[in-house]
C-alpha cells in the first residue's frame, strides 16, 4: 500500500508527488548524481532487477505482442473483461450493503483520530468478517485465480498442503499468537488474498476512507489511516496506533489483526527489499506469508506498469495464479525485541530462504527513479542508497 511506503510514521508533504525527477534537495533519502550517458537498458535491468517486468507484455506492459497474443487479447476484451466487470461490481456493491447495513444505528471507533467498526462484537463483527472473507475469496475467483495453491512450511523443511478453501484449526491457533501479520508486496491483489484468509487490517491513507464504496469496507476492516492534519502533542502517530493495535491483537484473541507489507512498495515478486523496522516495534511475535504469482503471460506483479493497464491486462487473463507459503509464527528474541532493525532483518532472512527469494538492497527512491527514467522524464542517474528506518 502507499501509505506504507515509507514507514508507519507520517512524512513532509513532498513524498506525496508522483514519480517525477527527484529532487536532491528536497529529497534527502536518496542522493542522485548524472554519470555522463544515460544507462542503457540492459543495464538499467541489472541496477534495478526488483522492478523489472519479465512477461510477454514487456517493460511498462507496452511490449511488441505476437499476433496470437493481440488475438487473444481481443477475445477477453469483447465477452470476458465486461463479464468481469459486471461481477466484481456486483460483488463490492453487496459487500458495500452488507457493511452499511451491520453498522446502522452505530458509531465508529473514534479513539486516536481513527474512525473504525473493526472493535465491535457480537452478530455485526461475525457477519462482516465472514461475509468479507468469502466475497474476498470470490472476487479473486472472477478474477481468473480459480484454485489458491496453500503451503505451510515449518522450521523442519516438510511441507504441509493446506486445503485451499477453508483454514486449518492449527492455522488459527498461530494466527491468534501472532500480532501482526508479515508479508511481501507484489500487488494489490495481495490485499484481496489476505481479506479472504484473515480479513486483517490494513494501513492506508486517509483518503481511502471516503472514497464511495471502499471507504466503508476500509472503516469494517478497521484499517488505520495515516494523518498528515494531526499534529496535537497527544496524537500518536501511526506508528504508534500501530503498535498498540499489534500488542492489543498478541494478547486478545478477538482484536482485529494487523497486516502490514513492511517492504514499503511493490516488486515483481522475485525478490524482497530491506524491511522497514515499523512492523517490529512492538516486540510482539509475527506470522510471515509469503506470496508469489506464476505466470505464463501475464505477470500480476504490480511494478513499473500503470494501474489502469495492470487491471485491464488482468482481466484479460482466462487464468491466474497464485501461491502462498505461511511460515511457522516468528518469536523475537530478547535481542531482537531490544533492535528492532535485528527482528526485522532476520524475519526478512527467513522468508527470502523458505520462499526462494532474492534479497535486493533497493528500495522506494530508486523503484522512483527507475519509472522516470522508463517514462523518459530524467537521465539516468547513479543512485547512492541510503537506507532509513
Amino acid at each position: 500500500m502507499e501509505s506504507e511506503l515509507k514507514d508507519l510514521t507520517p512524512k513532509p508533504e513532498s513524498d506525496d508527488r508522483p514519480l517525477l525527477k527527484p529532487d536532491p534537495k528536497t529529497n534527502p533519502e536518496s542522493k542522485h548524481q548524472d554519470v555522463g550517458p544515460s544507462l542503457s537498458i540492459e543495464e538499467m535491468e541489472l541496477e534495478y532487477a526488483a522492478y523489472v517486468r519479465r512477461d510477454v507484455y514487456g517493460t511498462m506492459g507496452l511490449g511488441e505482442l505476437p499476433w496470437a497474443e493481440k488475438l487473444l487479447l481481443g477475445v477477453a476484451l469483447v465477452f470476458l473483461v465486461p463479464i468481469r466487470v459486471v461481477a466484481a461490481t456486483a460483488i463490492l456493491v453487496n459487500y458495500y450493503v452488507i457493511c452499511r447495513v451491520c453498522t446502522a444505528f452505530l458509531a465508529p471507533n473514534m479513539e486516536d483520530g481513527q474512525e473504525d467498526y473493526a472493535h465491535m462484537g457480537g452478530w455485526r463483527r461475525a457477519v462482516i468478517v465472514q461475509s468479507g472473507r468469502f466475497l474476498s475469496r470470490l472476487m479473486l475467483f472472477v478474477f481468473g485465480f480459480y484454485w489458491i495453491s496453500e503451503t505451510s512450511r515449518g522450521n523442519d523443511e516438510v511441507d504441509e498442503q493446506l486445503n485451499n478453501e477453508t483454514s486449518s484449526s492449527d492455522q488459527s491457533e498461530e494466527l491468534e499468537l501472532a500480532g501482526a501479520i508479515i508479508s511481501n508486496h507484489v500487488s494489490y491483489l495481495d490485499i484481496l488474498y489476505h481479506m479472504s484468509s484473515s480479513f486483517p487490517s490494513f494501513v492506508a491513507k486517509r483518503s481511502v476512507a471516503k472514497l464511495p464504496l471502499v471507504g466503508l469496507i476500509s472503516k469494517c476492516l478497521g484499517c488505520v489511516y495515516v494523518q498528515r492534519e494531526l499534529k496535537s502533542s497527544d496524537f500518536k502517530g501511526v506508528s504508534g496506533i500501530v503498535n498498540e493495535r499489534i500488542r492489543e491483537a498478541h494478547q486478545n484473541r478477538f482484536a482485529p489483526r494487523m497486516m502490514l507489507f513492511p517492504e514499503g512498495t511493490t516488486t515483481n515478486g522475485d525478490y524482497l527489499l530491506p524491511f522497514k523496522t515499523g512492523a517490529f516495534l512492538a516486540k510482539a511475535p509475527v506470522l510471515p506469508v509469503i506470496l508469489r504469482y506464476p505466470y505464463q503471460r501475464f505477470s500480476p506483479a504490480w511494478d513499473t506498469i500503470s494501474g489502469v493497464r495492470h487491471v485491464i491486462l488482468l482481466l484479460c487473463q482466462f487464468v491466474n495464479y497464485i501461491e502462498v507459503t505461511r511460515l511457522p509464527v516468528y518469536h523475537p528474541s530478547e535481542q531482537e525485541k531490544e533492535d528492532p532493525k535485528l527482528y526485522a532483518e532476520n524475519v526478512r532472512q527467513l522468508m527470502a530462504h523458505k520462499g526462494n527469494l532474492i534479497l535486493s538492497d533497493i528500495g522506494l527512491a530508486e523503484k522512483r527513479v527507475y519509472h522516470a527514467a522508463l517514462n523518459g522524464n530524467i537521465r539516468m542517474p547513479t543512485v547512492l542508497h541510503q537506507k532509513d528506518d
